[in-house]
């Protein structure tokens, strides 16, 4: 449904634009909360990028869908089911060992096989479920529509605690990412720190679903890091960009859904997968234009030592 009258589609203007916008409340909640969950994403999504654990976050991205049907067929808060889902799924796939040669298969194995069963799980729930269940699709590809003041403080609460603790664990934990084995060797708790990382991951995942809906929720939690990774190695920089680019993507997504009848999923996602592109392709070019010769450098190289071409 688009929520715009007939006699106020977008003017162009910004500000006349987000004027008309914030004058419902339930609006002004969906930017506070799409702002708080962009802001977490692309924090924890950086990380989960430079870990190459891309699958584990697809898959509690998956376990949210079963978490928040669950949550409604026992007539609950949805959020309580993204949650518990989530940050539950993260503890199972943190529980299995990854040393040895067939840790990481053995984690890859895990998890698809945790995505399969919950994701069965949720269509279970949703048939059991005998009311009517109108929000199916909000609930795999996201609404701005009905976001309280109180899921938005629930929401900043979560975010808060978790980019908490990331903080507290950043060092240790990029050293980790970068080399298990050497910080591993120089005393640092890898199996640990990768065990809380899940959970935070979980808990962002939980955050995420609640705006961009369970299926594009990989939209916040991949892109905008990955894009920031191919603009710049430095790790400060490489997340503030990570940060902007996961925000200016969802004000910009809930702008047009307003003014659209679609799913803000489908925004966040085309427009992260836009910059995505459009930073592999200047990387690209970059790349090239460093490779290219300086005109004159091959009459400077025959010219004979010590006397002139």
């Amino acid at each position: 449904m688009n929520w715009a009258d007939a006699n106020a589609g977008w003017s162009w203007n910004p500000v006349a634009d987000l004027q008309q916008i914030w004058a419902f409340p339930f609006m002004v909640n969906a930017f506070r909360a799409g702002t708080v969950v962009a802001v977490l994403a692309a924090v924890i999504g950086w990380y989960m990028v430079l870990r190459k654990q891309s699958f584990a976050g697809h898959t509690l991205s998956v376990v949210s869908f079963p978490g928040a049907a669950c949550a409604t067929l026992l007539g609950v808060s949805a959020g309580l089911g993204y949650f518990a889902f989530c940050v539950g799924g993260a503890l199972v796939i943190a529980a299995i060992p990854r040393a040895g040669q067939g840790g990481r298969s053995q984690e890859s194995a895990l998890t698809g096989t945790v995505q399969a069963f919950l994701l069965a799980c949720g269509f279970l729930f949703v048939a059991l479920y005998k009311g009517f269940l109108g929000g199916i699709n909000s609930l795999l590809f996201g609404s701005f529509l009905g976001i309280t003041t109180t899921q938005v403080t629930v929401l900043a609460v979560v975010a808060a605690l978790a980019l908490g603790v990331l903080a507290v664990i950043g060092r240790p934990l990029l050293f980790a990412s970068v080399d298990g084995d050497v910080a591993a060797g120089r005393g640092v708790p890898v199996r640990a720190l990768s065990a809380v990382f899940l959970v935070l991951l979980g808990a962002a995942t939980a955050e995420a679903s609640q705006i961009t809906g369970t299926l594009l929720v990989f939209a916040l939690l991949v892109m905008p890091a990955a894009a920031a990774q191919q603009l710049t190695a430095r790790p400060a920089s490489s997340l503030l960009v990570a940060v902007l680019i996961a925000v200016a993507v969802t004000w910009s997504a809930l702008i047009t859904a307003y003014y659209s009848p679609y799913p803000i999923g489908f925004y966040v996602t085309t427009f992260a997968f836009g910059l995505y592109v459009l930073a592999r392709a200047g990387r690209a070019l970059a790349v090239v234009g460093r490779r290219r010769p300086v005109p004159g450098n091959a009459a400077v190289g025959h010219a004979p030592l010590g006397g002139t071409p």
